[in-house]
C-alpha cells in the first residue's frame, strides 16, 4: 500500500474513532468548560479551547474566548497538531512558514502564539487537541509544556468515560428483552430509560411452559458501576429462577450476590413473580420494593406491600411470597422509583399510575402513557422502568 493510500486508511480510522465518541455538535459541558477556564487563566491567554478535528472542520467542544463552535479544517493549527504525538507549539506564527500567510495570522483575529496538546483515545487515535492562543507572541517553557500535558490528560478521561458509558449502554440495551413473550391470554409490555445513558434499573420475563417469570429491580446507585451489579443481579436471577421458588429463588440470589454488594456499599430492591397463565395466580416475592399496582376491571387500585428488606441490607433473612389473582381485565403495573420523584418531594405510585392505566387501550400503550408521566430526561433525576402485565377479557 503506498504512503497516500495508507495515510487516507488512518485519518478514515482517527475520524471514525472521534465519531464514536459521539461529541461532535453537542451543547456545551461544564466537566470541559472548567477545564479550558482553567488553562486560560493559568497560562494568562486570550484563548483556550477543546478543538475536535472531524474530517473537513473542527469543533470546538468548550471555548474560552470566542463564541465559534467550529471552524473550517484546512490549514489550522490543531489539524497539523494533531499528526503528532507531542505538544505543538507556536512561539510567533507570523514567523512560522506554516502560518505565516494564514487568513487568521494576517487578518481577525491575528493570532500569533499557539500551544496544542494532542488528545487520544483509549485505542491511541489522535481526534483533538487542548489548545491554548493568543494574539502576542509567547515564549512555551518546559514546566508549561508538562502543565498542558496534565490538563490534556484530564479531557482524555473524560472523552474515555464517555466512550466507556456508551458502550456500557450499548451493552445494557442489549440484557433488556427484545419482545415480550407469546402468552395466549396475557398483555405484556416493559420499557426502561435511564437518567443518564446507563442505570441501575432492570427488567425481564422468561416464558416456560405453564408459566411467566417476571422481574423488575433497582439498584441503589447510579451510572456505571449500577449497571454493572444490574446486570449481574439479572444474571443470577435469571439463572436460579427457573428452578427455584420466587422467594428461594430472591434468598439464594443475595446470597450469591453478597460479596459484590458488599463490596460495592449496594442494595438492591426486587420484584420477582411468576404467573400462572391458566389460573390468573401470581405469585410474587418483594424485597423492598414495595411499587407494585394492581388495577381491578373495575377500576379499583391495590398496592401490593413489600415483604422484606432489599437485597444486601440484611442477608441471610428469610424470603416471603404472597400470591394475588389477576381476573380479565384486571392490570398489574411495577415501577421503579425513577417514576415517583419530583423534587423534593415522592409522589404516591397509585395516584402516578390512575390515569396511564385507566385510559389505556394495552399493556405497551400503558408502558408509553407512564413514561410520559415521568417526563423528558432533564426532569428525571433518577431511571425509570415499568413493566405492565393485562389479563385479556374473554
Amino acid at each position: 500500500m503506498g504512503e497516500t493510500a495508507r495515510g487516507d486508511v488512518d485519518e478514515a480510522r482517527r475520524v471514525a474513532a472521534l465519531r464514536e465518541l459521539d461529541v461532535l455538535d453537542t451543547p456545551p459541558e461544564e466537566r470541559f468548560d472548567r477545564v479550558t477556564r482553567l488553562a486560560q487563566q493559568l497560562f494568562g491567554v486570550q484563548m483556550a479551547f477543546v478543538s475536535l478535528v472531524d474530517a473537513d472542520r473542527l469543533f470546538l467542544k468548550s471555548h474560552q474566548g470566542t463564541v465559534a463552535r467550529e471552524t473550517p479544517r484546512d490549514g489550522m493549527f490543531c489539524a497539523v497538531a494533531i499528526e503528532q504525538p507531542a505538544t505543538l507549539v507556536v512561539p510567533d506564527a507570523a514567523l512560522d512558514p506554516r502560518f505565516a500567510v494564514a487568513p487568521f495570522v494576517t487578518g481577525d483575529p491575528h493570532i500569533r502564539f499557539y500551544a496544542g496538546r494532542p488528545l487520544a483515545t483509549a485505542g491511541g487515535q489522535r481526534v483533538g487537541t487542548l489548545c491554548l492562543m493568543d494574539r502576542r507572541p509567547r515564549k512555551f517553557s518546559a514546566e508549561d509544556e508538562a502543565l498542558l500535558t496534565d490538563l490534556a490528560a484530564w479531557v482524555e478521561k473524560e472523552l474515555s468515560a464517555d466512550a466507556e458509558l456508551g458502550r456500557a449502554a450499548e451493552v445494557q440495551r442489549g440484557l433488556l428483552p427484545t419482545g415480550a413473550p407469546d402468552v395466549p391470554g396475557w398483555d405484556l409490555a416493559g420499557a426502561c430509560l435511564p437518567a443518564h445513558g446507563v442505570g441501575g434499573d432492570f427488567y425481564d420475563w422468561q416464558a416456560t411452559p405453564g408459566r411467566l417469570l417476571l422481574t423488575l429491580a433497582d439498584v441503589m446507585d447510579r451510572g456505571l458501576g449500577a449497571a454493572i451489579i444490574a446486570a449481574t443481579v439479572r444474571s443470577v436471577l435469571r439463572g436460579v429462577g427457573r428452578h427455584e421458588d420466587v422467594a428461594a429463588a430472591v434468598a439464594l440470589a443475595e446470597r450469591v450476590l453478597e460479596p459484590d454488594l458488599d463490596r460495592a456499599g449496594a442494595f438492591v430492591t426486587a420484584f420477582h413473580a411468576e404467573l400462572d397463565p391458566a389460573t390468573g395466580v401470581l405469585r410474587y416475592t418483594d424485597a423492598g420494593h414495595g411499587l407494585a399496582v394492581l388495577r381491578a376491571a373495575d377500576g379499583t387500585l391495590r398496592r401490593l406491600p413489600a415483604q422484606g428488606p432489599p437485597l444486601g441490607v440484611v442477608v441471610g433473612v428469610p424470603r416471603a411470597a404472597a400470591e394475588v389473582a389477576l381476573a380479565p381485565g384486571d392490570t398489574l403495573a411495577v415501577v421503579s422509583d425513577g417514576l415517583l420523584e419530583r423534587g423534593d418531594r415522592a409522589l404516591d405510585p397509585e395516584d402516578v399510575l390512575a390515569g396511564p392505566l385507566g385510559a389505556a387501550t394495552s399493556a405497551a400503550d400503558a408502558v408509553a402513557r407512564v413514561l410520559a408521566a415521568a417526563g423528558t430526561a432533564t426532569d428525571r433525576p433518577d431511571d425509570v422502568t415499568v413493566v405492565v402485565l393485562r389479563r385479556e377479557n374473554g
